[in-house]
């Protein structure tokens, strides 16, 4: 149950209309219609206020908040470690600067794989450097499959390691 059906119906138990409860929270009704419509996700304050004016406690919708929490993370994280396949540290720094305060966790993700991708560039270096193509194969192509494997072992919730990773950026 999403946290504004939730809200919906604890409203509703309650005999308050949206525009009672605009009133106890002094949240716009229109607030109140996007809140229980699922348009918006009401931040923790905006839920304190809902939770008092209820007589719940607001644990009861702060779970659900946390489950949209663990959603973002699943959604965001396998990106993260994704976006290095692109070989640049770029991809990795946008999506932890968008979602940093959005997703638990992403700060020590996010440095792993900038970690991750600085290392692999300090090691293809001197093989371009030297024209030096079997090695220069080698690294593209070992962080290639070490990418995606820890994406996928991000995507499954179980731990995830990045060999020869120099530590760069330290959480």
């Amino acid at each position: 149950m999403k946290t504004g059906h939730l809200i919906k119906t604890l409203r509703l138990k309650k005999g308050i209309t949206q525009e009672e409860l605009a009133e106890k929270t002094e949240i716009s009704v229109r607030t109140i219609q996007r809140i229980e419509n699922g348009d918006v996700d009401p931040r923790a304050y905006t839920l304190q206020s809902i939770a008092a004016a209820l007589d719940v406690d607001f644990e009861i919708l702060n779970i659900y908040e946390d489950d949209r929490n663990d959603n973002e993370a699943k959604k965001w994280l396998p990106l993260l470690h994704l976006s290095g396949l692109l070989l640049t540290i770029v991809a990795p720094i946008i999506v932890w600067i968008w979602k940093k305060n959005k997703v638990e966790n992403i700060k020590n993700h996010a440095y792993d794989v900038i970690n991750f991708q600085l290392s692999m560039s300090l090691y293809l270096l001197p093989c371009l450097l030297f024209s030096i193509h079997p090695f220069t194969v080698f690294f593209v192509v070992f962080s290639q499959i070490f990418i995606i494997l820890n994406t996928v072992k991000v995507n499954n919730n179980q731990p995830y390691k990045y060999p020869l990773n120099i530590k760069f950026l330290k959480p």
